[in-house]
Formats: structure tokens, C-alpha cells, sequence
């Protein structure tokens, strides 16, 4: 591949060589000495016309356009860092208002831990005085009932030995000599059992 390059370059070479030396001989204008003169005024001609055209009319062009596009350039950098500093700002108010409501949660949380404790202390105390009255009301109905049970047990036990006694024997017994029998086993059992 590279012989192949390496004569392939040779070869057109040695054609455009031929080439000159026959434009020379065969009267090339553009290599005749005689037509040099002329060539350089007309190449100064054209190069002047073309570099007055560049500077007058498109190179002003192209720099203004440059230059707005500086400018637009400029001002986008500027609004960049403007709204970055706005969002750096909003951020930070951000974080101050997540902070703040933070703090206002956890002191609406720590009232109402407060309060909800202080009601369940109250209610708790309200409730232990109505429990007390309660058991004093209890042990009151105890003392009375204490007091009252032996005669109300005497009273039926009188009135169940006389249906019993009654029954076996067939005729009313006298209540008071009933009576009198309960009372003194009563007393004996009561006796016994306040004893222990």
C-alpha cells in the first residue's frame, strides 16, 4: 500500500512538472515576464478592493456581532450568578423555615405532652378521691352491716328454727325460748371468731 503511494505521488509529480515546463514554453501569460507588471497592478487592485471591503464592511459586521454576542454572553453570566445568589438566599430561608418549624413542633408537642400529663394527673387524682370515697362508703356499708348482720341472722335463724320445730313437732313453739337459744350460740360464735 505504501509502494503504491510513495508511485502514485512520483508519478504526478513528474506530470505537473511537465506541465510547467510546457506552460512556459507554450506562453503561458501568467509566466511570461511581460505580463508581469500588468498582473501586480491588478493583484494590488483586487487585494485592495477585497481588504477594503473586509475592513469596511464585513470585519465590522463580524465584530459587532462579536461584541453583542460578548455582551449577551456577559449578561447571561450575570443573570446566572443573580439567580444563583436568589436560589442560595431562597435556600437558606428554606432551611430557616424548616428549622422554625421544627422548633414550633416540638414546642406544640412538648404543650400538649405537658397538658395531656397535667389532665391525667388531675384525672388521676379524681379519680383516686372518688375511689377512696368509694371504699370509705363500702367499709361504712360493712360496719353497719357488722352491726346490723347478727341481728338480722338471729331474726332468721328464730324464724327458721320455729317453721322447722314447727313442722317435726307438729305445734307452734314459743319464739322467745328460740330466742333465747340463738342468742346465746350467737354470742358464743361471735365471741369465737373475734377471738382469732
Amino acid at each position: 500500500m505504501i509502494k503504491k503511494i510513495f508511485f502514485q505521488s512520483i508519478f504526478f509529480n513528474f506530470l505537473f512538472l511537465k506541465e510547467i515546463f510546457a506552460a512556459e514554453s507554450g506562453g503561458m501569460p501568467q509566466l511570461d515576464p511581460e505580463f508581469w507588471v500588468s498582473q501586480i497592478f491588478w493583484l494590488t487592485l483586487t487585494f485592495g478592493v477585497l481588504y477594503i471591503v473586509l475592513t469596511k464592511l464585513i470585519l465590522p459586521k463580524i465584530s459587532t456581532n462579536l461584541e453583542l454576542r460578548k455582551s449577551q454572553i456577559q449578561e447571561n453570566i450575570e443573570a446566572a450568578d443573580k439567580q444563583r445568589k436568589d436560589s442560595v438566599k431562597k435556600l437558606k430561608e428554606y432551611d430557616d423555615i424548616v428549622l422554625k418549624s421544627k422548633l414550633e413542633a416540638k414546642n406544640i408537642f412538648q404543650t400538649a405532652r405537658e397538658k395531656a400529663l397535667k389532665d391525667i394527673n388531675s384525672k388521676k387524682e379524681i379519680l383516686e378521691k372518688q375511689i377512696d370515697d368509694e371504699i370509705k362508703k363500702a367499709e361504712e356499708e360493712i360496719n353497719i352491716l357488722k352491726k346490723t348482720a347478727p341481728e338480722k341472722i338471729n331474726r332468721i335463724a328464730i324464724d327458721t328454727s320455729s317453721e322447722i320445730l314447727k313442722s317435726l313437732i307438729g305445734a307452734e313453739v314459743n319464739n322467745s325460748s328460740i330466742s333465747a337459744i340463738v342468742d346465746d350460740l350467737s354470742k358464743k360464735n361471735v365471741n369465737k371468731y373475734y377471738d382469732n
